[in-house]
C-alpha cells in the first residue's frame, strides 16, 4: 500500500475540525486498506509503531531530523530553521523545503506503508555506537523518496507530533463502521481493547478473524488492562445515597498507582499511563517475587513512599526521585516505599474483571502473603454518614488523600478503561472556597512580561469531557509557579507546541500559543463560578455559560502519572458548582 494514500487521508483529517468527518476519513482509509497493514496503519496513526506499554520509541530529536533534512534537500541549515521559525512545525518546514529541493533523485522509489514501517521500527531499535548515524541515514533514505506531503508526515511522526487530533475513541469508531457492521460493535472492540490496550493488535483480529473472535479476546499477563476510573461526589450523604445506603470506603493513598503483572519467576509494572515503569521499582518487582503465592497474577496497588525514619507515609512528590535512569540504588535507600494493593483482576488464568468486587478482594487475600512493605488497602463496610465520616477523618490522620468508596453489589464489576460511578472519590468536602485541587490539561499559554518575559506568563487549562471526548477550558493560571517552574514548564512545553487550536480543545479564548492536550497540572482555586468565556460544561445549568475556576494556583505537582483523559472531567467540576451552591443555602 503506497504512503500516499495515508498521507492523503492524513490531510484531510488535519484540515477539518469535525470529529464526525475525521471518524468518516478514517473509515474511509481503513476500507481501502489491505488485511496485512490495517495494524500498522493505526499504529501510525496513533503516532506510534507498537503499543505504548512496549516502551518502544521512534525518538528522534529534532536536531536529528533536521539533520536528515539537510542530507535528504540539498538545503542549508539557516533556510530550514528560518521556515521552522516562520512556521513553527518541523512538518510543514519539511514539505517547504522538499518543495524547493535542489537535486533530483534519479533512482527515488514509491515509498510504501510497509516499508516506512519498517524503516521507522529499525530507527527505534538502533542503539549504541553509530545508532546517531544510521538513525540520519534511514530518516534521510525516506525523506529523499518521499513527496513534500509524505515527508511532512514522516517527520512528524518521527519527532511525535503527528497532530491530527485523532483520540482512541475516533479509532475504535472507525473500526467498528468499517470492519464490525456498524457503531454498535463499538462496545465489543472497546472492551477488547480495554483489556489487553494493544489498538493494532486488536485491529489485526478483528479484519482477519471477525468480530466474535474480537469478543473473545481475553486478559493476557504482561498486557496491562486500561485502568478503572472514579467519579467524584462532595458529601458522605450523596455518597451513600448513590450506594443505596451502604458500600466499601477504601484508603485513598497518596501515591503512584500500578498495575503488577506476574508471571513464574517474571514481574513487570505498569503505570496508570501504561507505561512499563519496571526499571524504577527493582525493589517492588523482589517483593512481589517473593510475596505473592500465585503462578500468574494481575492486581492493582498504591506505591506510596514512605519516611525512612518514623515508617509514616510521605507525598507523592518524594516518589518522582524514582524516575531516573541511574542511581536507583541510592533512590531506593534514600526513598524507600510501601505496596497497597485494592484489586485483583486476573489470577491463574482466571479473569475477574467481571466478578463483584467483594469476590475480587476476597480472591486478592488469598494471592498475597502480606508483610510491612506489601499490604492490602484499609477499608471498611460503611453503613451510616457518621462512620464514613470517621472513616474518611481516619485516613486523612494517616496521610492518606481522602476515601475511595466503591459499590458492593452483585453488579460492582471492574469496568476497565472506563469512568463510572461504582467507585466514588471522596477527597474533601466543598465549601464556599474550594478545598480539593483539579488535574487540568494545559492546552495553551499567554506571553510573560517584566520578569516572565521570553517565557509563559499564564496557562490555559482544560478539563477533559468523556462524553463528547473533547478538553474544554476552565481557567487560566499564572500563580504558584517558582522561577524553576516557569523554566521548566517553557522547555517541556515546547515538544507540543502547534500552528493552531488543537482539534480536540474547545476554547472561545484564543491563547498566543497553542499545544497538543499532553500536559496535566495539579492546581488549587478559590471557587467554582458560571462564566461566559470558558466552556467547561457550557450550556449544563444556564444557557452561554460554561464553569470557572477562579482565582487558580499551581500547586507545585505535576501530574505525570496521569494521561490528559485521567484529568477532572467537567461533570466533576460542575458537581463542584452544586455542592458550592448547597453549602451557601445552608449557611
Amino acid at each position: 500500500m503506497d504512503y500516499a494514500i495515508i498521507a492523503d487521508a492524513y490531510g484531510k483529517i488535519e484540515a477539518t475540525t469535525k470529529r464526525l468527518e475525521m471518524t468518516d476519513i478514517l473509515v474511509d482509509l481503513l476500507k481501502n486498506t489491505s488485511k496485512d497493514v490495517v495494524a500498522k496503519i493505526i499504529y501510525l496513526t496513533q503516532g506510534k509503531l507498537y503499543p505504548d506499554f512496549m516502551g518502544i520509541e521512534i525518538g528522534i530529536a529534532e536536531k536529528l531530523a533536521i539533520k536528515a533534512l539537510i542530507r535528504a534537500s540539498g538545503r542549508k541549515e539557516s533556510e530550514i530553521l528560518a521556515d521552522l521559525q516562520k512556521t513553527g512545525d518541523l512538518g510543514l518546514a519539511t514539505e517547504i523545503q522538499l518543495a524547493k529541493k535542489k537535486q533530483s533523485t534519479f533512482f527515488s522509489k514509491v515509498l510504501t506503508v510497509e516499508h516506512v514501517y519498517e524503516s521507522l521500527d529499525k530507527m527505534a531499535k538502533t542503539t549504541g555506537s553509530g545508532a546517531v548515524d544510521t538513525k540520519t541515514a534511514v530518516l534521510a533514505g525516506l525523506l529523499s523518496d518521499a513527496s513534500p506531503k509524505e515527508a511532512k508526515y514522516l517527520i512528524r511522526t518521527v519527532t511525535g507530533n503527528l497532530r491530527l487530533g485523532i483520540a482512541d475513541m475516533t479509532a475504535l469508531e472507525a473500526l467498528a463502521i468499517a470492519y464490525g457492521g456498524n457503531k454498535d460493535a463499538r462496545g465489543s472492540i472497546e472492551r477488547a481493547y480495554n483489556i489487553c490496550s494493544d489498538l493494532g493488535r486488536v485491529a489485526d483480529i478483528l479484519v482477519r478473524e471477525g468480530l466474535e473472535l474480537v469478543k473473545n479476546m481475553h486478559i493476557m499477563v504482561f498486557e496491562p488492562i486500561r485502568p478503572m476510573l472514579a467519579e467524584r461526589l462532595p458529601s458522605p450523604e450523596e455518597i451513600l445515597e448513590k450506594f443505596n445506603g451502604k458500600c466499601l470506603a477504601e484508603y485513598k493513598y497518596d501515591g503512584e498507582r500500578i498495575q503488577v503483572h506476574k508471571q513464574a519467576n517474571i514481574v513487570n509494572l505498569y503505570s496508570r499511563r501504561l507505561e512499563n515503569i519496571s526499571s524504577q521499582y527493582p525493589d517492588v518487582i523482589e517483593l512481589i517475587k517473593k510475596q505473592v503465592n500465585a503462578r500468574e497474577a494481575i492486581f492493582e496497588a498504591e506505591c506510596v513512599a514512605v519516611d525512612i525514619e518514623t515508617g509514616d507515609m510521605r507525598p507523592f512528590q518524594e516518589l518522582m526521585h524514582r524516575r531516573r535512569k541511574y542511581g536507583i540504588e541510592n533512590a531506593i535507600e534514600k526513598y524507600p516505599i510501601s505496596l497497597f494493593a485494592f484489586d485483583l483482576l486476573f489470577v491463574n488464568g482466571k479473569d475477574l474483571t467481571r466478578e463483584p468486587l467483594t469476590n475480587r478482594r476476597a480472591a486478592l487475600e488469598e494471592t498475597l502473603n502480606k508483610n510491612v512493605q506489601l499490604q492490602i488497602a484499609t477499608q471498611k463496610t460503611v453503613n451510616t454518614v457518621k462512620e464514613l465520616e470517621d472513616f474518611f477523618e481516619q485516613a486523612i490522620g494517616e496521610g492518606c488523600e481522602g476515601l475511595m468508596c466503591k459499590s458492593i453489589t452483585k453488579d460492582s464489576v471492574y469496568q476497565a478503561g472506563n469512568r463510572g460511578w461504582l467507585w466514588i472519590k471522596y477527597k474533601r468536602d466543598y465549601k464556599s472556597e474550594m478545598t480539593d485541587t483539579c488535574d487540568l490539561v494545559v492546552v495553551g499559554a499567554f506571553h510573560g512580561r517584566g520578569k516572565r518575559a521570553g517565557a509563559y506568563g499564564a496557562l490555559l487549562l482544560a478539563s477533559y469531557n468523556p462524553e463528547k471526548d473533547m478538553f474544554e477550558t476552565t481557567t487560566k493560571c499564572g500563580t504558584g509557579f517558582t522561577e524553576k517552574d516557569i523554566a521548566d514548564l517553557h522547555k517541556m512545553l515546547q515538544s507540543y507546541v502547534i500552528v493552531r487550536r488543537h482539534t480536540r480543545v474547545l476554547s472561545m479564548m484564543e491563547a498566543d500559543v497553542w499545544f497538543e492536550p499532553v500536559v496535566v497540572l495539579e492546581v488549587l482555586g478559590a471557587e467554582v463560578t458560571l462564566s461566559p468565556i470558558h466552556t467547561c460544561s457550557m450550556d449544563a445549568i444556564r444557557k452561554s455559560s460554561g464553569f470557572a475556576i477562579r482565582f487558580p494556583r499551581f500547586t507545585g505537582k505535576y501530574r505525570t502519572d496521569k494521561s490528559p483523559q485521567d484529568a477532572t472531567n467537567s461533570k466533576e467540576i460542575v458537581a463542584m458548582y452544586q455542592s458550592q451552591l448547597k453549602q451557601i443555602t445552608v449557611k
